[in-house]
Order: C-alpha cells, then structure tokens, then sequence
C-alpha cells in the first residue's frame, strides 16, 4: 500500500497533482483513490449549513472556523478528522492500494499520519507568487501558514508549469516504484 499525503497552501496545485498520479498510477494497474482530510467538513457545509458543493465557492472561512476553532479547539476533538480518514483508508485498503491525500496542511496532521501510516509519503507543493483570491485573514489562518515550518517533507514539488508538476509527479512515482526517496 503507498500513501502521499500532499500539503501546500490553496490553489498550489496539490488536487491537479493528486488527479494526475491517481491517473497515473491507474494506468500502471494499481487502483488508487483520492481522499482528502476535510471530507467530514464539507460534508457538514453542504448537508447543514446549504453549499452548493461548487468546489469554486468553498466556503473556506466556514471550513477554517468548523475545523479548527470548533472542533479542535471548542470540542477537543484533535483527533477527528485523521481518524475518520484512517477509518476511511482501513476500509477503502481492500479495494485500492494507493491512497492519495490532497489536503494536507497542518503539522499535527503529517506527524499523526506519519505515526498511524509509518510509509506515508509527504510532498510539498508550492507555487509561489500565486495569488490565490484569499482574503488576508485566511492567508494568515494556520491552515495557510503552517506547512511551511515543517523540515521533514519527503519530496518538495514546485508548481511553475503544468508541464513540470507532471514531471515532479512522474520523478516521485518513480523513485516511489523503486522503493527509494530524495528530494525532487
């Protein structure tokens, strides 16, 4: 079983490079899945508080504010989110064999995962100078901030071109296929 948990701060390119090694790695006969972290938060926004589930309109403020304010901080619940993906990657094993996690972001997450999912790869992506539409405040929000202190990414991806995430992914995969690891 392989494991990428990608992390990088909104509109990096972590989905479209989830999207491509899932597509990839099809190709080659495994079955891979895309999981995302935040499944239960969306979830919440569309079933209770009307989102339309157009991923172009997140409610992002709600997300940052349910999943860190309320149930981190409010409720204690550290903890819920990487266990409603660890059950979801314990039950999903028997039909795929290469989980990809688009939404990485915070360090508690990677070291849990890492703990929980000792192969787990996780790749930076970064494409800097991007404006991402954010507003100030949710650039500042710890969901936007707080990968770039983490100093154990397996491999670090920048996103300059399509052309050339594609290639980072391909690299990755491959050194993945032969069992080793190093900074693209």
């Amino acid at each position: 079983m392989k494991i990428y948990l990608l992390a990088g701060k909104a509109g990096s390119g972590k989905d479209l490079l989830g999207k491509y090694m899932k597509t990839q790695y099809d190709f080659q006969g495994h079955n891979a899945c895309i999981l995302h972290i935040t499944t239960p938060l969306y979830e919440y926004a569309k079933n209770y508080f009307s989102w339309n589930g157009n991923m172009a309109e997140k409610p992002r403020e709600f997300l940052q504010e349910m999943g860190i304010e309320i149930i981190q901080k409010k409720l204690g619940k550290k903890c819920f989110l990487i266990d409603r993906l660890s059950e979801d990657i314990d039950i999903l094993k028997n039909f795929f064999d290469v989980f990809i996690i688009t939404d990485g972001r915070l360090l508690f997450e990677f070291e849990e995962l890492k703990k929980r999912f000792p192969e787990i790869k996780i790749v930076h992506v970064i494409r800097e100078n991007y404006d991402n539409k954010l507003s100030d405040s949710e650039k500042m929000h710890v969901t936007e901030t707080e990968m770039e202190q983490y100093k154990s990414y397996d491999y670090i991806v920048r996103n300059t071109s399509k052309e050339r995430l594609f290639s980072e992914a391909d690299k990755i995969m491959a050194l993945e296929n032969q069992g080793g690891n190093e900074i693209v």
